[in-house]
């Protein structure tokens, strides 16, 4: 009977926490559990979903990308720069960055899969190197509208409507960068659970010499998750471009920390014990939730961090409890 109880926490723990602080917030304030509110949520973690969803596909491959939040910040500069100072057009705005974060995932993967250093330095020392990239890019200076140039001229081009509709319009009263995260998280899902690659990154994190033995390109395959991590940080990037309406250095600082929390928090969704797209999804969610609610009922702003800390143990501390009595 307790082995019942057990794991049926650690199955639906995670959403009954989720609904009960729904609860507690929507009785606490009449506003909270509002349509505009709840979308308001949805589109303060898009942009943390979909980096979080590229945290995931290193993490299914037994990996770690430190560098997404770097990868973030390079893009929102890139994008913003290349309307604001260069005038390009729409296309080129979105394609570029999304190359660039391949690139960035591209040069990870080489040092991990081929010069074998260690995940968590390797990516640790890209994160250094795209910080540095951007900020030399940028000459340490956010791009805005009418910006002054170092030269004394003001920059020739603005953020276009259609790059901002990305960030801030809505379709059919619904947040377009919502719409694009919930694509992005089913076509993730789906790419787990009904594809040849991705059923195979996750043999490889699993076991990677099994894998290897039953035939997986796991070189292949690791490469394929690292690139997968820096675009989706990349689209992050562009979105939070296209959010603020300027290009913020240093945009994505925060998200890294943000990022890992909605993903290992998701580890304890529906007893997966391991990376998974909804659990990622419902992990930001309870973030979101939680960020919303505290400044809702005024809770100072620099407490909001021991707070998601405090969650994040605790979904671990579930997880690895129970994966560890499976064990035993």
């Amino acid at each position: 009977m307790k082995n019942k109880a057990m794991d049926f926490a650690f199955k639906f723990g995670s959403l009954f926490v989720i609904a009960l602080i729904i609860l507690f917030l929507s009785l606490w304030n009449e506003h909270f559990f509002t349509y505009s509110n709840l979308t308001d949520i949805l589109r303060s973690i898009s942009i943390v979903t979909f980096v979080a969803i590229g945290v995931t596909f290193s993490l299914t491959v037994d990996g770690f990308d430190l560098s997404v939040g770097s990868t973030v910040s390079l893009t929102t500069v890139v994008s913003s720069a290349l309307m604001v100072w260069y005038q390009q057009p729409l296309v080129v705005v979105i394609v570029v960055p999304l190359v660039i974060g391949a690139i960035v995932g591209l040069i990870n993967s080489f040092l991990i899969v081929r010069v074998r250093i260690p995940d968590l330095l390797a990516t640790l020392a890209i994160m250094y190197i795209i910080g540095g990239v951007h900020k030399t890019f940028t000459k340490g200076y956010s791009i805005y509208n009418n910006m002054q140039m170092t030269d004394g001229t003001t920059a020739p081009g603005k953020f276009t409507d259609s790059f901002l509709w990305l960030g801030q319009g809505k379709l059919l009263g619904i947040p377009v960068s919502v719409i694009l995260m919930i694509v992005a998280v089913v076509v993730v899902h789906l790419f787990f659970t009904y594809t040849r690659w991705g059923r195979q990154m996750q043999m490889t994190g699993g076991n990677e010499e099994a894998a290897r033995l039953s035939g997986v390109r796991v070189k292949r395959i690791r490469t394929a998750a690292y690139v997968a991590s820096g675009v989706f940080a990349a689209i992050g990037g562009i979105l939070f471009a296209a959010r603020v309406g300027t290009g913020q250095i240093d945009a994505g600082s925060s998200l890294l920390m943000e990022s890992v929390a909605a993903v290992f928090v998701g580890y304890s969704v529906l007893g997966a014990g391991r990376p998974n797209v909804i659990g990622t999804f419902l992990g930001a969610v309870l973030m979101g939730v939680l960020l919303n609610g505290m400044t809702m009922i005024n809770l100072e702003n620099y407490k909001s961090d021991i707070v998601k800390g405090g969650v994040l143990v605790l979904a671990l501390a579930v997880t690895f409890i129970h994966l560890n009595r499976k064990k035993t």
